[in-house]
């Protein structure tokens, strides 16, 4: 007759063992609580003729059945005998059928099932744990994952030994992998409560303090397992707190051993029945054990093979994106290497102008003046219109020359009034005008022994004009709202789109300062004037938009080329670098002509360009365009001088040793020789280019 005993949320069942069951507090009691409602003897279950009755032995609480308060109660299979808090369940009893004088075995039986008939006995159960023993094997090399295989060792251990609870306890890997010392003894404070379960398999909460510490430090000490059929009067135990604490009676003990040392330690106990594990049981354990090792040592390779992988996949993807940035920087440096060894393909003089991208004929002749410039210490005028880059002209000369090492100073004269401009330039004393609290150094004395840079030059007033020219002829000046005079060793580089001859002779602009700061001069063309740099300088403002946005550098199709090649650019360099910062924000995988603005893909072409040459050809061959554009602006040029090369070199921009080169490279020279210009009366006259 069984009984299931429900404590503390806790369920074990117990065979009962005699006719007589005392249940109470004491420890003589068969079936012990630790309940403080529960009186020492509380009641007793006597069993007569298959029969149960409950008696009540004078308890203070009382014994319940069903509910009902009894003295003395009769029980029937299902009644509910409640002492304290503990609740008890009557089972029904086993009725097993016994075979007849005579069993007969056919031969439809199955080979197994006839061995197992002709055993009796232990024999019987020793052949019926060894099959459960393969079975919980057999499930424990299935699994692989390491808390799921954990659960299920404890699980099948309390199974095979009818066990009230089981723990494991084992050290983290992590920490002995960290421990240098590796012949330290194993300790059971380092090693964590990794599955607590109860029979039902259940988890139980706050499992450390459900189990004996003392109990199981011994076996990690000793590495012996450890059999206790009452714990509570084992004298191996004498003195453990926890044994008297948590009133444990049967206890079985194992360590769990891998790679020659103690990793853990399997602990399986029932709190409420006295003898419930035997010797058979705990060899079985010990099997068990020794499987269970194995197969966690497997689980913790596999876990960590995994989180090995997983870091390899993390490490591979990494490099991937190295790798991709890296291809990245490596196509924006080939761009850039391919726009420098185009430019270097020309020759472009004996000065770095690594700055200033161009290899036209123009930019050529340009380079070979700066070469020429750089080498003296005269003022300097560059003319060219908004955009063409004048100041990188300027810091070419300064940074080429011999005055490197000393400040190079700029000043736009067309954004500040008169009044901040003349404190700009000489500088101001303190107090010298409402809130000047403190002295000013001004650009001048700051750019001495260097270069000073005036850009448009040309806004400047009448006024400013007188005092600068005093400056440029005697080399000094006299600070704002002070009588300290101050003299510089300044080069004027002064800039101006606006054509400064002109002002002077509309009296907009001082003739004496005009022959100060021209004394030579660079006049930078626009850039539908050197159309041949178009495609070598957008390549090169494409890939620095695009480092700068941290984008792949696209290619531009020959038809964006041939779109970029006949707009005018007004706006000259610093539109065509815009126009290439905005592909490179709405073109994503290839760059079309959908995504050039209106201005460019509808723009002006060549055909109204200053120079009143025809019509760029649309053609997807940038080359071609180009050249088929150069030639019909030089005819346009000579058409217009009326066939001088002086006069349209100048137009063109280009100097007349240029022009006689391109008239060559297209067949024009020739071309002219077969076709001389006519006088008014019809008769031949000479080449117009004879002055």
């Amino acid at each position: 007759m069984k009984l299931t005993v429900v404590e503390e949320g806790q369920s074990s069942e117990l065979e009962l063992p005699g006719p007589v069951i005392s249940i109470g507090r004491a420890l003589d009691n068969d079936i012990r609580l630790a309940n403080t409602l529960v009186s020492r003897h509380h009641s007793r279950i006597e069993t007569e003729d298959g029969k149960a009755w409950v008696i009540d032995l004078g308890s203070a609480n009382g014994t319940r059945v069903n509910g009902e308060r009894v003295t003395r109660r009769l029980l029937q299979p299902g009644d509910e005998v409640q002492v304290g808090d503990t609740r008890m369940r009557l089972g029904a009893p086993e009725i097993l059928e016994l075979p007849q004088d005579t069993v007969r075995i056919g031969p439809e039986d199955e080979a197994e099932e006839v061995g197992l008939k002709t055993l009796s006995g232990e024999a019987r159960v020793e052949r019926e744990n060894l099959r459960v023993y393969a079975r919980i094997t057999h499930e424990l090399v299935r699994e692989t994952e390491l808390l799921p295989l954990l659960r299920q060792i404890v699980d099948s251990a309390v199974s095979l030994v009818g066990g009230e609870r089981g723990f494991l306890l084992l050290h983290d890997r992590a920490k002995d992998a960290a421990d240098e010392d590796v012949d330290a003894l194993p300790d059971v404070a380092t090693m964590n409560v990794r599955v607590a379960r109860a029979f039902d398999q259940s988890d139980i909460v706050v499992p450390r303090s459900r189990l004996s510490s003392g109990i199981a430090g011994r076996v990690v000490e000793s590495g012996q397992a450890v059999l206790s059929l009452d714990a509570s009067q084992d004298e191996r135990f004498d003195g453990m707190a926890s044994v008297e604490d948590l009133r444990l009676r049967s206890v079985m003990c194992l360590p769990i051993a891998t790679d020659g040392r103690i990793r853990g330690v399997l602990y399986v106990d029932n709190r409420l029945q006295f003898g419930a594990f035997t010797q058979q049981d705990l060899e079985l354990v010990e099997l068990f054990a020794g499987q269970a090792s194995i197969a966690i040592r497997n689980a913790q390779l596999v876990s960590e093979l995994r989180v090995h992988n997983q870091r390899l996949s993390e490490s591979r993807r990494q490099i991937e994106r190295l790798n991709e940035q890296l291809g990245r920087k490596v196509r924006d440096r080939d761009t850039e290497l391919a726009v420098v060894r185009k430019e270097l393909g020309r020759e472009r003089g004996r000065y770095d102008y690594t700055a200033i991208v161009g290899a036209s004929d123009t930019m050529k002749d340009i380079f070979g003046a700066l070469d020429r410039i750089i080498e003296s210490d005269l003022p300097v005028l560059i003319h060219g219109e908004s955009g063409t880059g004048k100041e990188l002209i300027a810091r070419a000369i300064h940074f080429n020359g011999e005055r490197k090492t000393k400040p190079f100073v700029t000043e736009n004269c067309a954004a500040l009034p008169d009044t901040l401009l003349e404190s700009e330039l000489f500088g101001h004393a303190r107090g010298a005008f409402t809130g000047a609290y403190k002295s000013k150094k001004g650009l001048l004395e700051q750019a001495d022994g260097g270069t000073l840079f005036l850009d448009e030059i040309g806004d400047m007033s009448t006024e400013m004009q007188k005092k600068l020219l005093r400056v440029l002829q005697e080399g000094e000046f006299r600070v704002l709202g002070s009588d300290r005079v101050v003299q510089v060793d300044v080069r004027v580089l002064a800039a101006s789109h606006h054509d400064l001859e002109q002002l002077v002779r509309e009296g907009n602009f001082r003739e004496d300062l005009f022959y100060r700061i021209a004394v030579l001069t660079v006049r930078l063309p626009a850039l539908r004037e050197r159309r041949d740099d178009i495609p070598l300088l957008a390549d090169h403002l494409l890939a620095r938009a695009a480092r700068d946005a941290g984008r792949e550098v696209l290619s531009l199709p020959h038809e964006v080329m041939a779109c970029l090649v006949s707009h005018d650019w007004p706006g000259n360099v610093r539109e065509l670098e815009n126009e290439m910062r905005r592909l490179v924000v709405l073109a994503k995988d290839a760059v079309s002509l959908e995504h050039l603005s209106d201005a460019v893909r509808e723009g002006r072409s060549a055909e109204r360009a200053p120079l009143g040459g025809a019509a760029v050809v649309q053609s997807g061959d940038i080359k071609t365009a180009v050249a088929d554009l150069e030639r019909r602006s030089i005819e346009a040029a000579l058409a217009q001088a009326g066939g001088n090369k002086s006069r349209a070199s100048e137009t063109l921009g280009i100097s007349r040793f240029a022009l006689q080169r391109k008239l060559e490279k297209y067949g024009l020279a020739k071309k002219r020789k077969k076709a001389p210009s006519r006088s008014q009366d019809g008769d031949s006259a000479p080449e117009a280019d004879e002055e």
